[in-house]
Order: C-alpha cells, then structure tokens, then sequence
C-alpha cells in the first residue's frame, strides 16, 4: 500500500511539465527592462553631465557651434524614420534670424528599426541609442541619455524640447525663442526661467497606474498624494534638466517593472511627478493641448496658455485636428487618409 507522502510527490512530479506548459499563458506580458551594461553606460553619461554643470567648459561644441546667446535643445526621440524632416528643415532655416547658432538637435533612434538620417540638420545629429519600448522604463531612460548627452555637449543649451518623431513645430524658430527667451516684464513677475510639461493630479485610472507594481511599492517615497500623470514631452530649463539626470530617488522605482501591465505607463508618470515635487514653482501647468487624432481619441502634448483658436489640417497621410493654445510651440500630428496639405508655420 502507498503511503500518503508518496502519492502527494509523486503527483507533483507528474504535474510540474503542466505548470511550465500554461504558466506563460497566465504571466503578464513583458516589458523590455533596462539591461546591466545600459545601466553603466548612462551612469558613467549622467556622471560626466553633472560634472560638466559644476565645472562649464570653454571650448566648441562636439555636436553643434557655441557663441554668446543660449541655445534651445531639441531632443527627437524615435522609432521610425523623421518623415516631417522638410517641415523641420524649414522650421530650423538657418537663413532666417541667425538661427544656425541658436539651436542643437540631437536625436535618439531605436537601434533595430534602421532610422535613417534624413540629411540637413539632422546629419550627424544622432546619439548613442539603447533599446526602448512603450510603456516601459526604457522610454525614461531615453529621455534621460538625450537630457544628459546635450548638458554635456554644450553648456549654453538652455532649454530641452523633447519631441517624438510625429511632432511637428506650429510656431516658427523665432517667435518659440523670443518666447521661452523673453525677458521678465512687471506684468508677468517672473524673474527665473520656467519649464512647461503637463502634470495632472486628478485623472481617472491614477490610482490603477499607482499601485501597477504593487500597492506599496512607490512608499515611502513617493506617496499617492504625490504622484502626478502628464505627456512624456516637455520643454525643460537647464536646471530642471539637470535634476531629472541627477535623480536616483524617484527613478529606483519607476524602473521596477509592473504587475499590471494594463495600467503601466512609467513615461507618463516619472517626469511629471518628480518635477512636480521637487520644484511646483517653477513649472507651468498649463492644462494643455486638447488634441483629437483621427480615432476619436484625447492626446495631450506641450503647450504654454489657455486655447484661442481652433485648427483643423491635414499634412499628407496626417491630420492636425487641435484646439490650439495661443503661445503653443509644438503639437502632434496622427496619420488618417491622404488628402491636401496646407501648413504654414506662423508667428
């Protein structure tokens, strides 16, 4: 007669190939996380980034000019070819206003999608890329090594656009200069540069985004009072830039991975968070573009004041249907059937 220990180990045996078969099944899916070497490579980056702010350097740039005028940084980060590099091109005519020594653009591609560099302005602009993928702390990452490679590369970048490769600028090069760069007036009373990224407090689902990677893991640190949801895009000063390149607090749980993948969206949540907590003053929270795409769906994306005007365009195989704010400086375009362009920059 079998005794009962047994029979109880036997039957486990039989059914461990079980457990391997459908246990994939009942897994969440997984997200790309950020490998060992990467971690080393953007520690050694944002090292030298923070040591270059305390000691600036006096020499050119590697990968643009330097003078006397601070400069805006454009930071692309993709996954497809720059498909609206004409409108780019015209956006950045060094032609106009002595535009060529305003600006840097440096752009973060993701390895294996083969982006091509569309020329121009944007030869030989491209940075040393990692892998990224949606809903992932890798897109943080990437936004991170862009922050870092352009503090490092030129001390007079004052400002970071981050962009994707669907944005386009509505306003030309000069009036988004002379606006992020307008001196302080009695009227506005601001006295320090401010950085303008979208931070919501009161969005449905937060709770569900907070507790992704379990209930209490975002504690102590970030309490749920605190945690804030916005665009991944952002106009940031140099001061804010280096805070985000700095940060080891916030970031060692953003990049922990997620239970409940259907709710996880790190890029959504790291900057406007940290930001929001480490210096509220300094950053407009400017309700932001309500944008429509062709699917009916609510985007928000980078803006400055309240909405004025309304614009419906359509680029090519791409259709700009916004509620625009009055002082906005870039939007986001979402692909519908092709019909006629008619886009001009203004300002």
């Amino acid at each position: 007669m079998l005794n009962a220990p047994f029979v109880l180990s036997f039957t486990l045996l039989l059914t461990a190939p079980l457990l391997f078969l459908f246990s994939p099944r009942s897994l969440p899916p997984k997200r790309l996380l950020i490998s060992l070497p990467d971690k080393i490579d953007d520690a050694s980056l944002f090292r030298r980034a923070i040591l270059s702010s305390v000691q600036p350097r006096q020499h050119v740039s590697r990968l643009g000019t330097t003078d006397a005028k601070p400069k805006i940084a454009f930071l692309f980060l993709t996954n497809t070819d720059l498909h609206f590099a004409p409108l780019w091109e015209k956006f950045f005519d060094a032609r106009k206003y002595r535009q060529r020594d305003l600006y840097n653009i440096y752009v973060h591609a993701y390895p294996k999608s083969n982006v091509k560099s569309p020329g121009g302005v944007f030869e030989n602009r491209f940075i040393a890329a990692k892998k990224t993928q949606r809903s992932s702390p890798t897109l943080i990452s990437a936004a991170r090594r862009l922050l870092a490679t352009a503090i490092l590369d030129d001390p007079l970048n004052s400002y970071f656009a981050l962009v994707s490769q669907t944005c386009i600028p509505l306003h030309s090069f000069r009036y988004m200069y002379q606006t992020l760069f307008r001196r302080p007036t009695e009227s506005t009373r601001v006295s320090t540069r401010l950085s303008f990224i979208e931070v919501l407090s009161e969005e449905p689902q937060l709770w569900d985004r907070y507790i992704a990677r379990g209930e209490n893991v975002m504690l102590p640190e970030i309490p749920f009072d605190k945690f804030r949801v916005g665009s991944q895009f952002f106009i940031l000063t140099r001061a804010h830039s280096l805070m985000v390149v700095k940060d080891r607090k916030l970031w060692k749980k953003f990049r922990l991975p997620c239970l409940n993948v259907d709710t996880c969206y790190p890029e959504e949540h790291y900057f406007p968070t940290l930001l929001s907590m480490k210096d509220p003053k300094r950053v407009i929270l400017p309700g932001l573009l309500a944008g429509v795409d062709g699917y009916g769906r609510r985007r928000h994306f980078p803006g400055l004041i309240p909405a004025r005007e309304v614009y419906e365009c359509d680029i090519g195989n791409w259709k700009l249907e916004i509620t625009l704010y009055a002082s906005y400086l870039l939007s986001t375009l979402s692909r519908k059937s092709g019909e006629k362009v008619c886009f001009r920059l203004q300002g």
